[in-house]
């Protein structure tokens, strides 16, 4: 025996090494297998876009916590499974002991996939014979732990079904990374602590990024139409991925060609024949839900707007709202709604037209039937609040006789107007393109009070436009004759004088043919306060005179006390102050006595000016002080403009330019607030500058 060799060995062996030293001594050595590193995730998508905060939020959980559980869940189609692998691709390098993934199969033909079932799949992919894998789920799970203890694991459990399906396989490794991906929220994963990831659509920026991906310079070439692509897709990276595609395998196919298609055919041509189809992936959620279920999913997407809240939800299903809301619950659960509020809901914009579409499909009675009643739920609402913003104006609409107040204040009732905006205008159209004028010209009659107070000109005029129209086609003379007198006083609003002393004529001659006396109280009225706003004041002085003398005849204490305060305006312009001071103390004893407290204030802060003009200043100030809580609660920014710019004027008399600027950016701040333009005699004051 060569006593100077070396007896080693090197490198990786598998099994049993027999070495011999001396032949008379053998010695067998067993070493464990390397432990199995599983490389199963699905590639990265190639088409991704935005998801930074998304990714951002990941990436900040698992480097602040022991072990990560992240529930990534969103409706069909949203992208759900691409930012899981995004994200886990680019933490590669955190999980050196390998990535186990697993489709769950939550709305497979077979049913989904069992806990047991993919615990073996695991144990097996992390080296486990077959032979060893126990047969019962607890011993599985056990053994799945002890495997997992010691590793770095990044686990992707897509398309689960529940938390119940999940739970058992969750790592123990304080270093792993869970990634669930559902239709549904799991919110019962909460108490396992793990974090919750809505995913939402693309916005336009990254919806145009993910087109760019798919079809390169076409997109820079064609942006308008790109831009409307992004619309119609409604940011959902399905269908823009299958528009993507469409195209790119139609180089000759213009964007703008594309376009005209899903505006004609939105859910149906958001399909590649034979792969994949938008509707039939919002249909495998849709199937699955239980009848009373789908019947609200259904019939709440007849709503005129894009939000809604329980009631009209109540409403379009015709159930009382405490049985509707575990319903509507459920659905967001499930990510077919939106939690867009407290208790207010909406839909991703391509499953609300899968919703109506199913609407329709199911049954075009129920359908109309729920249509219906969402209009009336929003006409009696709007009644309510508007008999609160405006208690004693005269009205013809039937609902005021029957619907009361509902709101605790201006303020409140000025609020759910300002809340249900959209819905009201929607709603509005929708009675008249659905041949209901009647319920359309009392939707207009019910919204006066948001506008007399929040202005909203092209709602306004639009609505009035549509209501006017609506009360002609049901023949209600009156009612025309009063929405045209409103739609004229928003055209003076938006500074076209002669459609607004078209439509005032046309009210007049309305009112007198009807004997309606209100209605031409206040048709002389507008012609005052259009020839005012054309220079013609002493025009506009008569023309008031007219009305006071109408609305006496007629003995309506309001419109009487109205005309007074328009004829103090004008003697105002006149430069007759003790005049106007006197029409304006006549009107405001009718005004307090009808308990009108912001006509009231809106009176006082009118009143200052004569008084200013004689010097009065300190009465000035106090009427000014009075008004400017009532007027700023009601949240227009021209009442409050409407306080705030004599106030500046008192501040001018008593030598505080401070005060007196601290006034006029108040004003402009509140236009701000609103959205509206500042008015050019408010920034000519504050000499141009942009307000504070």
């Amino acid at each position: 025996m060569d006593h100077g060799a070396e007896n080693v060995m090197s490198g990786t062996t598998h099994g049993p090494v027999v070495q011999a030293g001396r032949i008379d001594e053998v010695h067998v050595h067993h070493h464990e297998p390397a432990p199995a590193i599983p490389r199963q995730l699905p590639p990265a998508p190639r088409l991704f876009a935005g998801r930074r905060r998304e990714l951002a939020d990941l990436d900040r959980w698992f480097a602040a916590e022991e072990a990560l559980v992240a529930v990534v869940s969103g409706p069909g189609g949203v992208g759900k499974t691409s930012l899981a692998l995004r994200w886990l691709h680019n933490a590669r390098t955190r999980f050196p002991d390998g990535q186990l993934y697993v489709e769950l199969g939550a709305h497979a033909p077979a049913g989904p996939a069992t806990p047991s079932e993919v615990l073996e799949w695991f144990l097996q992919a992390l080296g486990t014979p077959a032979g060893d894998i126990p047969a019962d789920l607890p011993r599985k799970q056990a053994m799945f732990r002890t495997l997992t203890a010691d590793r770095r694991l990044a686990v992707l459990l897509d398309d689960a079904v529940s938390a119940a399906q999940v739970r058992p396989l969750f790592p123990t490794s304080p270093h792993s990374a869970v990634l669930v991906t559902s239709r549904w929220r799991l919110s019962g994963l909460a108490v396992d602590g793990a974090r919750f990831v809505d995913v939402e659509s693309l916005d336009e920026a990254a919806s145009l990024e993910l087109l760019e991906r798919a079809l390169g310079p076409r997109v820079t070439s064609e942006p308008d139409a790109a831009r409307e692509l992004a619309h119609l897709c409604g940011g959902l990276p399905i269908a823009l991925s299958v528009v993507g595609a469409r195209l790119s395998t139609h180089p000759r196919r213009t964007l703008s060609g594309e376009v005209g298609t899903l505006r004609t055919e939105r859910l149906a041509s958001l399909e590649l024949a034979g792969e994949v189809s938008v509707e039939a992936v919002f249909d495998l959620s849709y199937v699955e839900l239980p009848p009373r279920h789908a019947r609200v999913y259904r019939l709440c997407a007849v709503n005129p707007g894009t939000t809604f809240g329980i009631g009209a939800a109540s409403a379009a299903a015709g159930e009382p709202p405490p049985d509707i809301a575990p319903v509507l619950a459920d659905l967001v659960e499930k990510n077919l709604l939106s939690e867009v509020g407290d208790e207010r809901y909406g839909y991703h914009d391509l499953l609300r037209a899968h919703a109506r579409q199913h609407a329709e499909w199911h049954s075009r009675a129920e359908r109309d039937d729920a249509a219906r009643r969402v209009v009336e739920w929003y006409l009696d609402g709007a009644v309510a609040a508007d008999r609160v913003v405006i208690p004693d104006r005269p009205r013809v609409g039937p609902r005021y006789a029957v619907v009361p107040p509902a709101f605790a204040g201006v303020g409140e009732a000025l609020a759910w107007l300002e809340a249900e905006r959209g819905n009201l205008v929607t709603a509005t159209r929708e009675a008249a393109d659905r041949g209901r004028p009647d319920l359309a010209w009392q939707l207009a009659e019910a919204q006066w009070g948001l506008f007399l107070h929040r202005r909203h000109l092209t709602d306004w005029v639009a609505t009035h436009e549509i209501g006017a129209e609506a009360a002609h086609r049901a023949g209600h003379a009156v009612a025309e004759s009063r929405l045209r007198l409103q739609l004229a006083i928003g055209y003076v609003e938006q500074g076209r004088a002669e459609d607004a002393s078209r439509e005032v004529a046309r009210a007049l001659d309305l009112g007198q043919a009807a004997g309606d006396l209100a209605s031409v109280a206040t048709a002389l009225r507008q012609l005052g306060r259009i020839a005012r706003a054309r220079g013609d004041v002493e025009g506009a002085l008569g023309h008031y005179r007219r009305s006071l003398a109408v609305a006496t005849e007629l003995g309506r204490s309001r419109s009487v006390g109205l005309a007074h305060r328009r004829i103090g305006e004008a003697l105002a312009d006149l430069g007759r102050p003790d005049e106007a001071i006197a029409e304006f103390a006549e009107a405001e004893a009718i005004l307090v006595e009808l308990d009108q407290t912001v006509e009231v204030a809106r009176l006082r802060s009118l009143m200052a000016r004569p008084l200013l003009a004689l010097g009065r200043v300190d009465e000035a100030a106090r009427l000014l002080e009075a008004a400017h809580p009532v007027l700023a609660e009601t949240g227009s920014p021209t009442y409050l403009a409407g306080v705030l710019l004599p106030l500046a004027d008192v501040a001018e008399r008593r030598d505080d330019p401070r005060a007196a600027e601290s006034h006029l950016r108040a004003a402009a701040a509140a236009y701000a607030r609103a959205g509206q333009p500042v008015p050019d005699r408010l920034r000519a004051r504050l000499g141009d500058q942009p307000p504070g």
